[in-house]
């Protein structure tokens, strides 16, 4: 029997993104977004604002990865491809796409950033394993990808990534009995390659300010696991 592993999980989450942090955690990510609009970059702004709400590291990082400035929001939208387009070559960034789904399987901690995209804050920092949730995750890009009548699925990823030669035997086993051409590519430049193709999987934010267009995939794959999955909901920020 497989070890269950909770992607993701931080025992302090459960104060740090409770309730009676969220409205000081929302404050923070207006104040940040203010920064970041009258030009600010990101790690400065982040660390005024942590310093001045007195934030832990990780909601520092939680707001790095959720907040964007209006002109980033502007563009990635204009961007979004809402639908994926029949018979598109589809450009997914694998360790990133995966690893949110894990955590997503594991209920574990995720962002609803501003963009919409959906985000965790696993940290691997270069150390990845495939988990029991591994599978499933990958099964379920394959049905949603099928669904939509792909013709061809490309994986990157990351060669300097431990076990990435894994991830790419058990992406081809898994895939290969879907009704699309798949292909597997470890390369040390994921990042770059992505940057200039479209119909791009990715909650990259470097990606996604670079690429031709891009397909929001884990939004939607999680909203149809789970309507009512418990995400932090920094996305609101682009309503205020």
């Amino acid at each position: 029997m497989s070890i269950t592993v909770k992607r993701g999980y931080s025992p302090n989450d459960t104060s740090d993104f409770g309730n009676k942090s969220i409205e000081k955690l929302l404050k923070a990510g207006q104040d940040l977004q203010y920064l970041l609009n009258h030009g600010y970059n990101i790690k400065g702004a982040s660390t005024f604002v942590g310093n001045h709400y007195m934030l832990s590291e990780r909601q520092r990082l939680g707001l790095v990865r959720a907040v964007s400035s209006e002109e980033s929001l502007k563009m990635r939208k204009n961007k979004e491809m809402e639908r994926i387009p029949h018979g598109s070559i589809v450009n997914i960034d694998g360790f990133n796409t995966i690893i949110t789904l894990e955590v997503a399987l594991s209920d574990s901690l995720l962002l609803k950033c501003m963009d919409g995209t959906i985000r965790d804050l696993a940290a691997l920092r270069g150390t990845y394993r495939l988990i029991d949730k591994t599978d499933t995750a990958i099964m379920l890009i394959g049905k949603i990808l099928e669904k939509n009548e792909v013709s061809k699925v490309v994986f990157y990823l990351d060669a300097p990534v431990s076990n990435s030669g894994r991830l790419k035997q058990r992406i081809i086993e898994l895939l290969n009995q879907f009704n699309f051409e798949i292909q597997v590519e470890v390369i040390h430049n994921v990042d770059t390659v992505l940057e200039k193709l479209d119909n791009v999987i990715t909650s990259d934010a470097i990606i996604l300010d670079k690429c031709i267009s891009w397909i929001n995939l884990n939004a939607k794959i999680i909203e149809e696991m789970n309507e009512a999955y418990p995400y932090i909901d920094f996305s609101l920020l682009a309503n205020c």
